[in-house]
């Protein structure tokens, strides 16, 4: 997949004064309502997120699942107009001093492409200029990809961010790709509702815009905590997760994405097939660099 935007490519040689203003010019470029090319109802084959609630007795299986899908051969060929769209989900993983950005791409929740990445990392974690640290990588993620997908979801955030301009808008902007921040914790920004108390499975409680957030209008809605699973019959609970729209998304096909692609787990399965990618190829990227 192409760069659209390179004025927008994440350069970490830059000041901190100079990616702060990068991003304010990400923000003002950012699309923050559906532009999708296609119908969001059928994002992950319209599954709905419908899984059963979890119990005690599967609480291992709420974010780490271990079986996956390897990628298959088909391709676009011969596709009916109606299938559903290209979901890719997208997670980092670290090897020493380098980013390993996997992207799975799925289909119906048919895994058919998956590709990885790895570019050196030249500067620490900064809260807020994550994109700066960690983008490069998944641009390379994206340009291995044999198909363009129709939706991204992205570990980490969008709109949720101080200048609104976190990892997934940052790629889903340079790219012009519509794409989908899932957090596991709230950067910024404050719920309209208290998160400290057990959600039901499927509620969503919005996150509005304060004083950290300074591109944005207090009180402007930037995303959602959205509860994918939750133990059934119990006292402990499951943390929902900050669901953002990254570009070309609202905030309202953002958390409906999510939850139509929770399939049992916390995390939707293009983010956590992503993440368990990008484990499996650690040892073959630090052989590749030993």
């Amino acid at each position: 997949m192409e760069v659209v935007r390179p004025e927008f490519v994440p350069d970490a040689s830059l000041s901190h004064e100079d990616m702060e203003a990068l991003q304010r010019g990400i923000a003002e470029t950012a699309v923050f309502e559906d532009d999708l090319p296609v119908d969001p109802a059928r994002v992950c084959g319209g599954s709905g997120g419908a899984s059963e609630p979890a119990t005690d007795d599967a609480q291992t299986s709420l974010a780490d699942a271990t079986d996956s899908g390897d990628a298959a051969t088909a391709t676009d060929s011969g596709v009916p107009a109606e299938a559903p769209p290209l979901v890719a989900g997208v997670d980092q993983a670290f090897v020493d001093d380098h980013a390993v950005s996997a992207v799975v791409l799925l289909r119906g929740g048919e895994v058919i492409e998956r590709v990885y990445a790895v570019e050196p990392v030249e500067i620490p974690y900064i809260p807020g200029l994550l994109s700066f640290r960690e983008g490069t990588a998944i641009l390379s993620a994206f340009d291995a990809l044999s198909r363009d997908p129709d939706l991204a979801l992205v570990d980490g955030s969008g709109r949720i961010h101080f200048r609104e301009a976190g990892i997934a808008t940052h790629v889903g902007v340079t790219l012009d790709l519509p794409t989908v921040g899932v957090a596991k914790s709230l950067l910024c920004g404050a719920p309209r509702e208290s998160l400290d108390r057990k959600l039901p499975q499927g509620a969503r409680v919005a996150i509005e815009a304060d004083g950290d957030v300074a591109t944005a209008e207090p009180g402007t809605r930037i995303g959602d905590a959205v509860q994918t699973r939750q133990f059934e019959n119990s006292d402990r609970y499951v943390n929902p997760l900050i669901v953002s729209p990254g570009h070309r998304v609202g905030a309202d096909t953002a958390a409906d994405a999510v939850l139509a692609c929770a399939a049992g787990y916390k995390l939707p399965e293009p983010t956590r097939l992503a993440d368990q990618y990008a484990d499996e190829v650690k040892a073959e990227v630090r052989e590749e660099l030993d």
